[in-house]
């Protein structure tokens, strides 16, 4: 019933991951609009969007929705409100958070240089692929490579946790403080909203029951319904 009438392909699939049809803007202001409407206390959401933020700039690449809801669920913040702030996460801004935590990792671990954003994917994705490989070696004749894995895990990996970390927890705790202001002034402006639209069915009963009320004193009827088909041919047959 709430399927597609044609299914996407797999091409469109990837490509809405890398461009929304709608585009980022409209991406990002649905996330905002379905935060808003959460049915939950500010300062839960607050704690779901800040692990979504946190997780956004660590290296789990595939795990980032499981790890956003376990540390969610761990600080008592809201799970979908996690979800939707691993938003911040998205292939326009993943090379700067990159850029940014392998840079600061590497400071801090004393390994210096700097690695550029095509430098450091090429490394995932190479390292993906060697990952596989020894995988598949315990099962088969091929003989498995650590050497590199290593290596990559030394110059790219731990300086992507350890940057990621220390950046992700200092943005997800603004994250968190600017959240929860905007959740409440939403609550107050949707139960200000609520408490008219109560008042004017309120006031809309109290003139109707007045209205029967005043044409009782006078003596006129209080206005009935219309009689159905059934009743009218009662009528015209008569008692029985």
């Amino acid at each position: 019933m709430f399927k597609r009438r044609k299914p996407r392909s797999y091409g469109q699939m990837a490509s809405d991951m890398f461009y929304p049809r709608g585009g980022w803007r409209r991406a990002g202001t649905y996330v905002l609009h379905r935060l808003r409407r959460l049915p939950d206390q500010p300062h839960r959401i607050g704690r779901g969007v800040a692990a979504g933020v946190f997780v956004s700039f660590t290296p789990l690449f595939g795990l980032h929705f499981a790890s956003a809801a376990a540390g969610a669920w761990l600080i008592g913040g809201n799970i979908l409100a996690s979800l939707l702030a691993t938003f911040v996460g998205n292939p326009l801004t993943f090379p700067f958070i990159a850029v940014l935590s392998v840079s600061l990792g590497r400071q801090i671990l004393g390994l210096g240089g700097h690695l550029s954003p095509q430098l450091i994917f090429g490394e995932f994705a190479q390292a993906s692929v060697e990952l596989w490989h020894n995988i598949r070696s315990v099962f088969g004749p091929e003989e498995a490579h650590w050497q590199n894995l290593g290596n990559f895990l030394y110059q790219v990996y731990w300086p992507y946790v350890v940057g990621g970390v220390i950046i992700g927890l200092a943005v997800s705790i603004v994250a968190h403080y600017l959240t929860i202001p905007v959740i409440r002034a939403y609550h107050r402006r949707r139960e200000k909203k609520m408490a008219a639209r109560i008042a004017r069915v309120r006031a809309s009963s109290i003139v109707q029951v007045t209205s029967v009320v005043e044409s009782s004193a006078k003596g006129g009827a209080a206005p009935r319904p219309a009689d159905s088909p059934g009743d009218i041919e009662m009528k015209k047959k008569g008692p029985q």
